[in-house]
């Protein structure tokens, strides 16, 4: 999926994005880490650490990096806070890899405000979560996607989470939005229930569009469907693990795409300890990479859980402690 972006974008033709006739292009697909947002201990955001954890992923070969997701705690920060972390990673980045950024927020117009804020400073690719709390139909889904892809001319991933939002885009919606609006060129699915991404891949297979998995367990399965990658939260922990699985799925070596796979099962297991992204920052800072804590009152991970995290990293992760 191909889509034009700024033209101060200077990509290097190796990672991806391409120049046609004199726009690039940013193609929608592959590992795309779902970063987390680096914090002090006082809460407030940790620039140094992260700027070097978008080199660490960028090093490790993702195809993009994503700003201002839940793993990047969007729902506890201010307006300026994200425009700050928006600019941290785009001038980090430098054109290396294209820059998504969540932009999503209840109302229709914060959502147009903050994505033509993001385009400003220089994102490539918009995620936009559906609004949340208060109870919302289809029809009121497609209109809000609708209106924001009238007013911002960058391309828009949807984002779909109905656990957290109380709201799920129905598959017909997709298919819907991907035919009507030329800048909304993929959806993020973290449903959980992989009969939606088959649907959504299924609504929208005659269109230019990107189906994602949200889930980190699904990646190779959405790929093997029809789907184009994965928003992965285990990118934080395990950068490596997660571009692996992609790469040896294009290679056509899929035994070793489900070994990678399926690798990521142990530490995937330890979210029974607590609320998923508190357990991947607090497994992120055990492997020896300092991001901090979550911003409270999220993030109270028990020393008993800690514990067992850190035996499942020394168990089946030892290799990447410090990497």
């Amino acid at each position: 999926m191909f889509f034009h972006t700024s033209q101060n974008n200077n990509y290097d033709i190796a990672t991806k994005p391409m120049k046609i006739g004199g726009v690039y292009m940013t193609e929608v697909k592959g590992i795309i880490a779902a970063m987390q947002t680096a914090m002090n201990e006082d809460g407030s955001i940790n620039e140094k650490e992260m700027r070097k954890q978008i080199n660490r992923q960028i090093d490790a070969g993702v195809d993009a990096v994503f700003c201002l997701g839940t793993n990047g705690e969007f729902y506890i920060m201010n307006e300026q806070e994200k425009l700050d972390v928006m600019k941290i990673f785009v001038d980090e980045v430098a054109g290396r890899v294209p820059v998504y950024a969540g932009t999503g927020c209840v109302s229709t117009k914060d959502t147009i405000a903050l994505s033509q804020k993001a385009k400003d400073i220089g994102v490539n690719v918009l995620s936009v979560i559906t609004p949340y709390f208060a109870a919302i139909n289809q029809n009121e889904l497609y209109e809000h996607f609708y209106s924001l892809s009238e007013a911002v001319d960058l391309p828009i991933v949807m984002y779909n989470m109905p656990a957290r939002t109380g709201a799920s885009l129905a598959p017909a919606t997709v298919g819907k939005l991907a035919k009507n609006c030329k800048n909304i060129v993929g959806v993020k699915d973290s449903s959980g229930n992989f009969n939606n991404i088959l649907q959504y891949i299924d609504e929208t297979k005659d269109s230019d569009f990107s189906v994602l998995s949200g889930n980190d367990a699904l990646i190779l399965w959405t790929l093997l469907a029809g789907g184009q990658g994965g928003i992965t939260a285990i990118a934080n922990i395990l950068p490596s693990v997660m571009v692996s699985i992609y790469q040896h799925y294009l290679k056509g070596d899929m035994e070793a795409a489900k070994k990678a796979q399926a690798s990521i099962a142990p530490i995937r297991d330890c979210f029974k300890y607590g609320n998923p992204n508190s357990i991947v920052k607090c497994a992120t800072n055990l492997i020896g990479q300092p991001v901090g804590p979550c911003r409270k009152p999220f993030g109270m991970v028990s020393e008993e859980a800690k514990k067992a995290i850190m035996e499942v990293i020394n168990t089946y992760y030892s290799e990447y402690i410090g990497k």
